[in-house]
């Protein structure tokens, strides 16, 4: 129940403005965000770079319906790696785009809009030794965003895509991409969708996302599995064995602020953690859907509230 009540306040303009009123929210906020500034997300990555985590970098937003908003967040992403070269942390860092932002919902021409915005990231990507990996939004886009990533990766082997459990649809999708030799995330997906595409309970969530791992594992694809739950990543790492998979042929994901300590005892294990960074102005609907993934992070938002 609270966690369908957030969900659907982080698509809600009146609660946004609330939420953005209270004072303490920052606060908050600053656990799960980098900032609101390229320099935020170079920091935080070589923060993280000294206690060998790799990153994730999401400039945060979706939604964008105009061609200038469009154009706005690939510059973004473009200042971004430049950034980041001249940091001396471009190689190995990963980009997460969002194909909403890129344009993706502008009527007609969204899709090559979006493709186009995505191919001039991923050129300059190439050049710098960075990877893309294709954010999953809600279930309508699904189909569009994996049809974009088959059609970068003719050209850009590097680019991955995201793979929620919580659709029905996605142990199918699995098995279509199992000898794509494709980098897929798997995440239990955090927006709230139909009982029709989608589970509804936590349990059967649950279930999906052990099978999911367990297929990915099988494949020929290299899995980066997003779980800040122990149970689920030792299934990962059965799984990864059992598939004859090494440590340096999966790697596990994290968000940004949640769990550092599950993540220093995965690196303490020798296995491969990447951050999920995210940064920028737009935070609110990221934010939200952090709250509404686990009651802890409620409590954390509602304690700083109450104190001053």
């Amino acid at each position: 129940m609270l966690s369908s009540a957030l969900l659907r306040a982080s698509r809600s303009t009146r609660t946004r403005r609330i939420v953005e009123g209270v004072p303490l929210t920052r606060k908050v906020v600053d656990r799960f965000i980098a900032g609101e500034h390229t320099a935020d997300a170079v920091r935080a990555t070589l923060d993280l770079a000294r206690s060998h985590r790799s990153v994730t970098i999401d400039f945060l937003g979706e939604d964008v319906y105009d061609a200038v908003g469009a154009h706005r967040t690939r510059e973004a992403y473009l200042a971004l790696v430049g950034a980041l070269v001249q940091a001396g942390a471009g190689r190995g860092t990963d980009l997460s785009l969002k194909l909403s932002a890129l344009g993706l919902s502008i009527p007609r021409d969204g899709d090559a809009i979006a493709t186009e915005h995505a191919h001039a990231i991923c050129a300059t990507a190439e050049g710098h030794g960075f990877t893309v990996t294709l954010d999953m939004e809600d279930h309508t886009t699904v189909d569009a965003t994996l049809m974009v990533g088959a059609k970068l990766r003719t050209e850009f082997e590097f680019v991955g895509n995201v793979l929620q459990s919580n659709l029905r649809r996605t142990h199918g999708d699995i098995e279509q991409l199992r000898d794509s030799r494709a980098r897929l995330r798997i995440v239990k997906g955090a927006y709230r969708e139909p009982e029709s595409v989608a589970h509804q309970s936590k349990a059967d969530v649950d279930s999906a996302y052990l099978r999911d791992i367990s297929a990915l594992m099988a494949s020929t694809c290299y899995p980066m599995v997003a779980t800040h739950d122990p149970g689920m990543l030792g299934h990962a790492v059965v799984a990864a064995r059992s598939s004859g998979k090494d440590d340096r042929s999966w790697e596990t994901q994290m968000l940004y602020g949640i769990r550092t300590d599950l993540q220093g005892e995965t690196i303490d294990a020798g296995r491969q953690v990447r951050v999920y960074i995210p940064f920028g102005t737009d935070w609110y609907g990221y934010f939200m859907r952090r709250l509404a993934e686990r009651p802890a992070n409620v409590a954390f938002f509602l304690r700083a509230l109450t104190s001053s």
